[in-house]
């Protein structure tokens, strides 16, 4: 006994009644709530400390505590008298908007015909070649695809015999014309029949043969009639008793009957009444046997931009002959010239390029050898070039009948390039620069023409009342994109490109 009693009171040893509740304890019932289960509880818990793993929940906070939040119930009336003011702006600025459309000046539009719309394609089918009407009905959809609304076709009568015998002999020929016109109806061509050089008034009893048989075409669903200025149909006389006949099938406005005379002369002989001819036809090149050279070539275009005949409707055709380049620039030029282009056949834009045509419509260019590759990428640059055009003369209505203005300006001659110090003026011996405008509005269509061999590049100061910024319509070659400035454009020979201006920091 006394050694255990020796033993519990050693200093240094945890005597053994340490764990009774009246030995550096206390009562749970004096501790919080969270430790009151327990009987006791050690002295040394941390106050104030979260315990691990506890999540601090958020209450959300009552109305009054919002708008004393938000600074009292008068801000609500200021945000709906602010959301109240914007609306009331918005409807403002709307008005003023509308306001200015209405009340800006328009150009005045003047309703086009079907005819002044259009695009002709002249052809001369080989009627008693393999192929003949049957091949042109093959690609009729094909040419209607390219933007063509009417074909010119030539060459389906014999000269000898009058065009109006639809009996007899060429009773075939007639019918293959009825079947190529059913095809054209179907495909969305309208058709004109050349009678150009053919003997179709004469005496009374020729014109009243004349007469009968033109209601026999009309019937048929023909468009129109194309004639020379040196044909004797083309007389005031013949052209009432014609003009008549076609108001019998003109009752509806895309169905018009339209007179095409093919000017042969300088001057086209006058009319005392102008509306019997609907269409005039000019050729913007002599006719020659030769190639033209680019002056020539330039100086016919010249005379044709300065001399401006607006009494009847123009229809442009190129009519000499002139090499395969300067085709392209002419192409561009007619596509872009007020009035109705008429593109003869030309090889490049024939899908199957059928031998039955008449391969000597294509503007007389030089043939040579080419490779079966360069011969299918000049096919395709040509009809990507005739697509463009076709579609931003449809789309664009400064090019369809907006104004004209002939824009003579000095041009300045590289050797090389711009980046070469050697540059030098013009020879004179080469032509400069023809460009013109076509406007509507605020959308102007700059055309520029090198007729030359050199290359050419603009005058800064040549129009200094125009922009000088503008993007790219399209270019002979096919290569001009976006946008450029015409202080830093170049022009390669033979090069014709098509620009749409406007003023810097927009788009018109």
């Amino acid at each position: 006994m006394e050694r255990t009693e020796e033993r519990g009171s050693t200093p240094g040893r945890m005597p053994l009644n340490a764990g009774d509740t009246g030995y550096g304890s206390v009562r749970g019932s004096v501790l919080s709530s969270s430790v009151a289960a327990s009987e006791s509880s050690p002295l040394l818990i941390p106050e104030g400390e979260p315990e691990p793993g506890a999540v601090h929940r958020w209450k959300p906070l009552s109305r009054e505590q919002l708008e004393a939040a938000a600074g009292g119930p008068g801000w609500r009336k200021v945000r709906c008298y602010l959301v109240l003011l914007f609306w009331l702006a918005w409807l403002a600025m709307l008005a003023i908007s509308i306001a200015i459309v209405v009340m800006s000046p328009r150009p005045d539009v003047t309703p086009l015909r079907w005819w002044q719309k259009t695009q002709f394609y002249q052809l001369q089918p080989d009627s008693e070649g393999p192929g003949g009407v049957q091949a042109l009905c093959e690609q009729l959809p094909y040419f209607r695809s390219l933007g063509f609304g009417a074909l010119i076709l030539a060459g389906l009568f014999d000269k000898e015999a009058s065009p109006l015998n639809v009996t007899g002999e060429r009773l075939k020929t007639v019918a293959e014309i009825q079947h190529l016109l059913a095809e054209s109806n179907r495909a969305g061509l309208k058709v004109v029949l050349d009678f150009c050089e053919q003997e179709v008034a004469g005496n009374r009893r020729s014109n009243l043969s004349a007469t009968h048989t033109l209601r026999f075409w009309l019937e048929q669903g023909v468009a129109g009639f194309a004639i020379c200025d040196t044909d004797a149909a083309y007389s005031e006389k013949t052209l009432v008793e014609w003009r008549g006949v076609f108001k019998e099938f003109s009752t509806e406005e895309d169905k018009e009957r339209i007179l095409v005379v093919k000017q042969t002369r300088e001057v086209l002989r006058p009319l005392n009444n102008i509306t019997l001819v609907d269409v005039v036809m000019r050729s913007i090149l002599p006719s020659s046997r030769h190639l033209l050279s680019a002056n020539e070539v330039a100086d016919a275009i010249e005379t044709h931009l300065q001399t401006r005949e607006d009494v009847i409707w123009p229809s442009w055709t190129v009519g000499g002959q002139v090499s395969r380049d300067l085709k392209k620039l002419l192409l561009v030029l007619m596509m872009t010239l007020p009035g109705s282009p008429a593109v003869r056949y030309d090889e490049d834009l024939d899908q199957t390029q059928n031998v039955s045509m008449k391969v000597g419509w294509s503007h007389g260019e030089a043939t040579e050898p080419d490779t079966s590759t360069d011969r299918e990428k000049t096919k395709r640059l040509a009809v990507a070039l005739f697509t463009s055009l076709s579609r931003s003369r449809g789309r664009e209505e400064a090019l369809l009948y907006g104004s004209f203005t002939f824009l003579p300006f000095n041009s300045s001659t590289n050797s090389s390039s711009s980046s070469s110090s050697n540059s030098t003026l013009a020879s004179p011996s080469s032509p400069p620069i023809l460009a013109f405008l076509r406007s509507w509005g605020c959308v102007h269509f700059l055309i520029l023409l090198n007729v030359g061999p050199e290359m050419n590049r603009l005058d800064p100061a040549w129009a200094p009342s125009l922009p000088v910024a503008g993007v790219f319509v399209t270019s002979t070659e096919m290569d001009r994109l976006g946008s450029m400035t015409l202080d830093k454009l170049e022009l390669r020979p033979h090069e014709a490109i098509v620009i749409k201006l406007f003023k810097a920091g927009s788009y018109s």
